[in-house]
């Protein structure tokens, strides 16, 4: 293997990267399972994994076998030819997700802007001539203009105007305000929404997961695509290998990436029932979609967490930690809420400096979200002796803190 060594950056050394990152001082330049390591050696356990990408942690054994053995045989040939690779991935990912037909891309936004084409075409196909799609107050689907526009949030829109039009946008949680979208707008075809808002704060519905198939309803009755948006939710973070498997709905397009390649960058948009066929030839495409590399990625990745059990142990690990914390923080006036690895410390005020002072002192990677809650996204993976290393560092912070 070639010997390279970075010289280390200077302080006053000038940079050629675009300033769209907030970044921390520091850099890891090692990972093994839930913990990273900086140059000189320093561990730290990271309860982020790239914000819910590494579900099996960092530089698992059998990924990284299975990406160097690719990469040194066939890395990408195009979708002009057959890649059986891709057909497998496709395969292992409709098994563990219930869905029939799987389009790969290479990003979340990705899939989600394949599944606003998806509902698009079928409004089309059924005569509606500007079709409108339902999203939710204080979600996340993507940077791109038409993700971006979906999503609910004004902080990340401003400056992007104008944004694409026909997006509805309602509380989340509030079926009432869905009926009554329906009414005022004809033309909706679709509703998109996250099982759980992650970047909105590890946000459930008031009625819990009793949310989706109420959606269901409606969506059946009003002859609506039902679209779930499980970038971060799905490859088993909430404790099922898809969010909405918490209930027994299907919903017609499912989204997904983030864990889906434990830190490759690869996505997938999928259909089942009246979505299915919706995209032919010419329709869409991704000259980076379903590469032969990630595709092995991607079946190995599912493989892997098949194999490891990994989702069950999400849901006993996930629970654990949530009733440790309730336990311990029961008189921080603090709320815990979250289903497996997806976790979520709603705090009484905003807290967004104990993302440095956990770094700093308690080597402890975490992220803040929506002002006020620390998120938790562990390995999927994450053992007892690992929880409990977490639970001591995070009671610590928040003890000190509140």
């Amino acid at each position: 293997m070639t010997d390279i060594t970075l010289a280390p950056i200077q302080p006053d050394q000038p940079s050629h990267l675009m300033a769209t990152y907030g970044r921390q001082a520091i850099s890891f330049v090692r990972g093994r399972g839930a913990y990273l390591y900086t140059e000189d050696g320093t561990e730290y356990l990271d309860a982020l994994t790239g914000i819910a990408v590494c579900g099996l942690g960092h530089a698992h054994p059998v990924i990284a076998e299975a990406i160097a053995e690719q990469a040194a045989t066939l890395v990408h040939t195009s979708n002009l030819f057959e890649i059986p690779w891709q057909t497998a991935a496709a395969q292992k990912l409709a098994e563990v997700s219930g869905m029939e037909e799987i389009f790969f891309s290479n990003s979340g936004a990705e899939s989600n802007e394949g599944a606003i084409k998806i509902a698009r075409k079928f409004g089309t196909q059924q005569g509606v001539r500007l079709p409108k799609i339902i999203v939710a107050e204080q979600s996340f689907h993507g940077r791109t203009l038409a993700t971006l526009s979906a999503t609910g949030n004004k902080k990340v829109q401003d400056g992007f105007a104008p944004l694409v039009n026909d997006f509805i946008r309602v509380p989340f949680g509030d079926v009432e305000a869905i009926q009554e979208a329906a009414l005022q707008h004809p033309d909706i075809v679709a509703i998109l929404i996250e099982p759980i808002q992650g970047e909105g704060g590890i946000n459930t519905a008031p009625q819990g997961f009793s949310y989706l198939e109420e959606v269901r309803n409606i969506c059946n009755q009003h002859n609506w695509l039902m679209m779930l948006d499980e970038i971060q939710t799905g490859n088993g973070r909430t404790g099922k290998y898809f969010a909405y498997q918490h209930t027994n709905i299907v919903p017609d397009v499912l989204t997904t990436a983030k864990g889906l390649g434990n830190g490759f960058p690869v996505g997938a948009v999928m259909t089942q029932g009246k979505a299915v066929g919706l995209l032919g030839p010419g329709s869409h495409g991704s000259t980076y979609g379903g590469t032969v590399l990630g595709s092995r990625v991607v079946y190995t990745v599912i493989d892997t967490i098949q194999k490891e059990n990994a989702v069950e142990n999400a849901a006993v690990i996930g629970r654990y930690i949530v009733d440790q914390l309730r336990a311990k923080l029961a008189d921080k006036n603090v709320q815990v809420r979250g289903f497996g690895m997806m976790i979520g410390i709603q705090l009484p005020k905003d807290c967004a400096e104990l993302v440095a002072i956990a770094r700093d002192q308690h080597k402890l990677i975490i992220n803040v979200t929506a002002g006020s809650v620390v998120r938790l996204l562990p390995p999927i993976n994450m053992t007892q002796a690992q929880a409990d290393d977490l639970l001591e560092r995070l009671v610590a912070l928040i003890n000190s803190y509140l």
